[in-house]
């Protein structure tokens, strides 16, 4: 194995707040480089976020030890056995790569203008596990994002398209879904 020690940063196209980075991707990728690339250590990350605090992206920068294009291998290879989203890219010392194969949804719900009975009686938490139960192994919930008015819940899968049909029924009945919008996020 080389000694070279090379700046690794990568740019996840995934919609997460520090806690959900730091459980999805951040904290498997340090124990992991440990591990395959020992020496290797996590320095930094964070998260790109909107005018209102919205996730955007995320990133995580390290120091890694070995040879430069076996790491970049080997981390894309890692963090694509993860999930991650089409679009997000692993540079190492300059040089970048693409890698990701899950497409992502953001189902955006309407947080003030649905009938003050709905959300009295209606917990948000019951309808992502609904949620959740809807896309039956086709994707998987991995963040969320709260303002004043609104809820985003971020899902991640293979197949944007089959993730979509597989919740369009939940969406179309569910009163907490009225008002909703779907968007490709990925």
């Amino acid at each position: 194995m080389s000694d070279t020690t090379s700046m690794l940063e990568v740019r996840l196209n995934a919609r997460l707040h520090a806690v959900q980075r730091g459980d999805r991707y951040e904290d498997p990728l340090a124990f992991w480089l440990e591990q395959r690339f020992p020496g290797s250590r996590v320095l930094a990350a964070g998260t790109l976020v909107s005018p209102l605090g919205e996730p955007l992206s995320c990133a995580v920068r390290a120091e890694v030890v070995g040879d430069p294009d076996e790491v970049m291998a080997a981390v894309a290879t890692f963090l694509q056995d993860l999930g991650t989203p089409k679009g997000s890219i692993v540079v190492v010392d300059g040089l970048e790569q693409d890698f990701g194969t899950n497409e992502g949804l953001a189902l955006y719900l309407d947080g003030t203008n649905l009938s003050p009975e709905v959300y009295a009686t209606l917990d948000v938490n019951e309808f992502l596990d609904e949620l959740h139960a809807a896309l039956g192994g086709t994707g998987s919930i991995q963040g969320f994002w709260e303002s004043d008015d609104t809820t985003a819940v971020y899902v991640y899968g293979l197949s944007a398209e089959m993730m979509e049909s597989a919740i369009s029924e939940l969406l179309a009945v569910h009163p907490l879904a009225r008002g909703s919008r779907l968007d490709r996020i990925a």
